[in-house]
């Protein structure tokens, strides 16, 4: 059912998107209202004129919202009531609004980036950046490698390891930083990212996701071997949580990939499918650090989320996400992920008309095995480097899709 509809809806989507991404504006960032976030297209196709519902304000607390068993709906807006009828609204007004959501309730506010300023050195494979704002600086060095040839090459932003040989072959530059620089694994509050915001109510994923976006300013300012268009974000379990709110919170990103995530990832907060032990509840009371406070207030309560895993996977597109998950990993739902998360995300994929750009890895193994980095690579170099593959990303294997789990499918805007 899902391949069909997607069928059925290619051309006019495609058609829209061209278009609407053509007016994207050329700044790197957003507007005054979402700084630093997905730039908005300046102007849609001629004649249309939406008028976006309100956002409550303030966000309603837990209290006030509904309880919801399946994956929510993500054509309805915050109001419970109003729901997208165009692609065009979907991108004018609810994608703005699924980011102000996640940070309000998972992530806390990403810093605004239009106060900082970057400056990067550059000594060989040694890349330091300086952010500057309110009076204060803080630095993170990367590692550049590159491949061998003329560039410029794509490039692979990674924390916390990753097969670097096989994506230096396939002519991908690899660049690498310690993300415990940038913020402590704890809730001790240290690293630059701290140095510049400490007393904000923000997760250190956040923080983390922060870290990525400076390495690429760093690479657009120092590194012209690299073509930092075509930049990619990856890490695993917490990195992998980290590396999908990267892709996010910055729309330069062309291909997002979240390795053996879990929840607060692309793991389903309502569906525990796997026999798993990552739960929001132990996760919060584990690595509470990891999010902000907002979500504390959904502790047992996680089926009055007004989002899940799906809708932050769909708040990405128009862009690319490959979602990995060992077939033995069990401790983060690689079930759930993989016949919950991923087939409601790719309905928003397909209705877009970009459906080939979420894609879903299912490899033999556990969890964070490097050869997961091997698997989702022929995925990689169609985004970055235009090569066909004929590995399908839609297969899950022994694994079925659960309708059942998004039941508001049949209801897609037309």
């Amino acid at each position: 059912m899902i391949k069909t509809y997607l069928l059925i809806r290619t051309i006019r989507k495609m058609l829209f998107l061209l278009l609407s991404l053509a007016s994207l504006s050329t700044t790197l960032y957003g507007a005054p209202s979402l700084p630093n976030l997905i730039p908005r297209p300046t102007s849609f196709p001629q004649g249309v004129n939406i008028t976006c519902p309100p956002t409550p304000k303030p966000m309603p607390k837990v209290a006030a919202l509904p309880s919801v068993k399946t994956m929510p709906d993500p054509f309805l807006y915050l109001d419970m009531k109003t729901r997208v009828q165009s692609t065009e609204e979907w991108i004018q007004c609810r994608q703005p609004e699924i980011l102000k959501l996640l940070q309000e309730y998972q992530y806390g506010y990403y810093p605004d980036r239009l106060a900082e300023t970057v400056t990067a050195s550059r000594s060989g494979s040694k890349l330091d950046i300086t952010v500057a704002t309110g009076g204060k600086s803080a630095a993170i060095t990367a590692t550049v490698k590159l491949p061998s040839g003329s560039g410029p090459f794509p490039v692979i932003i990674a924390i916390g390891g990753i097969d670097e040989n096989i994506y230096l072959k396939a002519g991908i530059a690899v660049v690498t930083f310690d993300y415990s620089r940038v913020a402590a694994d704890s809730n001790s509050k240290t690293g630059s990212f701290w140095m510049l915001y400490n007393g904000r109510d923000i997760g250190v994923l956040t923080a983390w996701a922060w870290g990525f976006h400076r390495v690429l300013d760093g690479i657009e300012l120092k590194v012209p071997e690299i073509d930092a268009k075509l930049s990619g974000v990856t890490g695993c379990s917490r990195l992998g949580k980290a590396a999908l709110a990267a892709g996010l919170f910055d729309q330069r990103i062309a291909v997002t990939m979240p390795m053996c995530s879990g929840v607060q990832g692309a793991g389903p907060y309502r569906y525990s499918l796997s026999g798993q032990g990552e739960t929001l509840e132990n996760s919060k009371s584990g690595a509470g650090w990891w999010t902000s406070s907002g979500i504390s207030q959904f502790v047992g309560k996680s089926s009055q989320l007004p989002y899940d895993a799906h809708t932050i996977v769909a708040a990405i597109a128009h862009r690319a996400v490959i979602l990995e998950q060992g077939a033995s990993d069990p401790f983060t739902d690689s079930k759930g992920t993989a016949t919950v998360t991923f087939p409601s995300a790719k309905l928003v994929y397909g209705w877009l008309g970009v459906g080939s750009q979420l894609g879903m890895a299912i490899p033999k193994g556990g969890h964070c095995d490097m050869n997961g980095y091997a698997d989702v690579l022929p995925f990689v170099q169609k985004v970055l480097q235009g090569k066909e593959t004929t590995r399908n990303y839609d297969d899950l294997g022994s694994w079925k899709a659960m309708p059942e789990a998004y039941p508001w499918a049949g209801q897609i805007p037309t």
